[in-house]
């Protein structure tokens, strides 16, 4: 292990690119790997075994990359996985959190929403941060049942992804939220559209740049930041169709990117 190793991250999907921008920007001297387990996508409505299933076998995928440390970009992924994952590798694996937190110290109305799976949702994770920050602030949940499934596939304000998010995001108005949490990393690809019908009085918060800082803080920690003076590049694998994916990650990078195909030893069974 050493600093001019990259940096693993996956996600169920191509929602942890949002995760990845944000590494990108704090770190842009990193390798970075990034599996998007499309095939799969959304976890939200799969098993915790099958779920640990995939999270360890992509680990070991990225880890035969000389993957320095782990990002697990997926909320549901760290729910159901991340104790796992740390008991089984010893490099640093930074996971997901709703921004409960920072929302909850935003919020004026004393009501914050929390758009995410049904999975995250009922979380032991999510459920400790319900019960460290609800004494202060109503939380109010909602699962998206569909949301995902629009990123993956591009659409990120047609009508259908527009009818979705009316139907999961004025309800919350409705209660007096006035602050929205994007508990999956796919959504902040829709935060535009969700901005636009929550309006200019409602703020919408994920937690990908808090994510970033954690991991460049735990590089630090241990002497692997990569050297500052070089530019990192980015090496992408999906278990999808890669033709399908070009186009789907070129969009949301904002770049041209080569996709590979996942190895399917790179597996998990449900």
């Amino acid at each position: 292990m050493n600093a001019a190793n990259p940096i693993g991250v996956f996600d169920s999907g191509v929602g942890g690119l949002s995760v990845l921008h944000e590494i990108r920007r704090a770190l842009p001297g990193e390798d970075l790997l990034y599996v998007a387990d499309s095939a799969h996508a959304p976890y939200g409505d799969k098993s915790q075994q099958f779920i640990e299933n995939r999270s360890i076998a992509i680990t070991e995928f990225l880890v035969s990359r000389n993957a320095k440390a782990i990002v697990v970009a997926c909320n549901t992924a760290t729910g159901a996985a991340i104790t796992t994952l740390r008991s089984r590798f010893s490099m640093p694996i930074i996971a997901m959190e709703p921004a409960v937190k920072p929302a909850s110290e935003n919020s004026k109305s004393g009501v914050i929403g929390v758009l995410a799976t049904s999975r995250t949702l009922a979380s032991d994770n999510f459920v400790k941060l319900f019960a460290r920050y609800g004494a202060d602030v109503e939380i109010l949940g909602q699962a998206c049942p569909g949301l995902v499934e629009q990123v993956e596939a591009g659409d990120l304000s047609g009508d259908k992804t527009r009818i979705l998010l009316e139907r999961y995001v004025l309800p919350l108005l409705e209660r007096g939220a006035d602050t929205l949490v994007l508990g999956c990393t796919h959504y902040p690809f829709l935060a535009p559209l969700i901005r636009q019908i929550a309006g200019p009085g409602v703020t919408v918060i994920d937690s990908a740049a808090a994510v970033a800082r954690q991991l460049r803080r735990r590089l630090e920690v241990v002497d692997l930041l990569a050297d500052g003076a070089r530019v990192g590049g980015e090496s992408c694998w999906t278990s999808g169709v890669v033709d399908k994916a070009l186009p789907l990650f070129a969009q949301l990078w904002k770049a041209d990117v080569e996709v590979c195909a996942l190895p399917t030893y790179a597996g998990g069974s449900e």
